[in-house]
């Protein structure tokens, strides 16, 4: 069945749609044929709803999102791509640090502001940082990875790593983690971590999204 069949039957009988997958085009094609509201649950380009949340939580410990730097430092995948996307939309300072062969993928068309860089160096992108973020390095499927793991090494959310941030700087990892590799027991433990904060913030966001969309 096409995805546009499928999302005009499913629109007689939900009163809404969130859709994980991995193609972004099938998440507009879904849309655009749905009579209800359709949520992006995660796609291979992005992550809207976990990005959504963690803005949440960020002005939950600072009480804004007013001049904070935020460091994604990692695998630039779909929820690095989101923050980017975020930061544009907020105007908020990032910093993507990442290996060049793992940078964000971009849509073509899409420029950068000068408010995001992306670099190379991790010591330079959590400088100065307000948040430190990461996420995994292997998804599902990509278990088998050992260059990908070796590349990302020096990228991973140690203690060395967040002391060269400021010295009050939050962490966050968007959850499961694989710790030791992507960032270690150390850091996710330690008090700079609002890691299980975040993911509780998860629950209440997505509460609230149900409710702006179907009230």
């Amino acid at each position: 069945e096409t995805i546009a069949d499928s999302a005009r039957v499913l629109s007689r009988y939900l009163d809404g749609i969130l859709i994980r997958t991995f193609d972004f085009k099938e998440v507009e094609e879904l849309a655009k044929h749905a009579s209800i509201p359709v949520i992006n649950g995660l796609t291979d380009l992005n992550h809207p709803i976990q990005i959504l949340s963690d803005l949440f939580t960020i002005h939950e410990k600072l009480g804004h999102l007013d001049e904070i730097k935020i460091a994604y430092v990692g695998d630039g995948n779909n929820v690095a791509y989101s923050w980017i996307t975020a930061a544009a939309m907020f105007d908020l300072k990032l910093s993507v640090g990442c290996p060049s062969s793992y940078t964000p993928k971009l849509p073509k068309g899409v420029t950068i502001p000068d408010s995001i860089e992306i670099t190379e160096d991790p010591i330079a992108a959590v400088r100065d940082a307000d948040v430190i973020y990461t996420d995994v390095w292997i998804s599902m499927g990509q278990e088998e990875a050992p260059e990908k793991i070796s590349l990302l090494k020096p990228y991973q959310i140690n203690q060395p790593l967040v002391d060269a941030a400021k010295k009050d700087v939050l962490v966050m990892h968007c959850l499961p983690a694989h710790r030791e590799m992507e960032i270690t027991s150390e850091v996710l433990e330690g008090k700079h971590s609002i890691v299980f904060d975040q993911a509780e913030n998860r629950l209440h966001l997505q509460k609230a999204l149900l409710k702006t969309l179907l009230s």
